[in-house]
């Protein structure tokens, strides 16, 4: 998705060869136009799924999620990382680790939003090691629901989350593909094949 990948090299700082910052239009201050643009594009891409329900994990893959289900007409659910005094009965679990912020959480879904004649698309912002997605296909799993796609705003694919996951024989798309973070500069796989054209 061009747009993405110039807003990327625009707006986001290379931290290390393996941190990108986008915190200025994706996870922290969000740029709403583009949002709408990356639910519009996953809508198309997963248009033939017959897709139920978006699932994603708080708080980065909100807002990418919720764009997509109002393409597709379909309610959105984010898996809680905090304990909620109002999210107490029936819960799907997992345990996922973050990459970037170093750390380990249990994630829930209430149970009455899943079931097994669900067909979900999962939403996720950055694929780096693949925890996160692996966490929300384990919870749709849990309610025996099917894992039609998973559509991911920026996948770092130097790193193995993205194989882990085709592995599985799941369908993952995402819109950003970057090959390199070397030497403080962002390079797209999109680039590297239009080289080769």
């Amino acid at each position: 998705m061009r747009l993405l990948e110039e807003k990327i090299k625009t707006d986001g700082k290379v931290i290390s060869k393996d941190v990108l910052k986008v915190d200025s239009f994706l996870n922290h201050q969000i740029d709403p136009d583009l949002m709408l643009e990356i639910g519009k594009e996953f809508a198309k891409i997963f248009a033939n799924e017959e897709i139920t329900k978006i699932v994603t994990i708080e708080s980065s893959g909100i807002a990418p999620a919720v764009m997509t289900g109002l393409q597709l007409n379909v309610p959105v659910i984010f898996a809680r990382k905090q304990k909620s005094l109002t999210l107490y009965e029936s819960l799907l679990t997992t345990t996922v680790h973050s990459f970037t912020k170093k750390e380990t959480n249990d994630i829930s879904i209430s149970k009455k939003y899943l079931d097994e004649n669900d067909k979900i698309l999962i939403i996720d912002d950055f694929l780096a090691n693949g925890e996160a997605a692996l966490g929300l296909v384990d919870l749709v799993q849990q309610a025996n629901a099917q894992v039609a796609g998973i559509g991911i705003v920026i996948e770092k694919s130097f790193q193995p989350g993205a194989q882990k996951l085709k592995d599985l024989g799941l369908r993952v798309e995402s819109l950003a593909r970057i090959e390199s973070l070397a030497n403080g500069v962002v390079t797209f796989i999109s680039e590297k094949v239009e080289e080769l054209i």
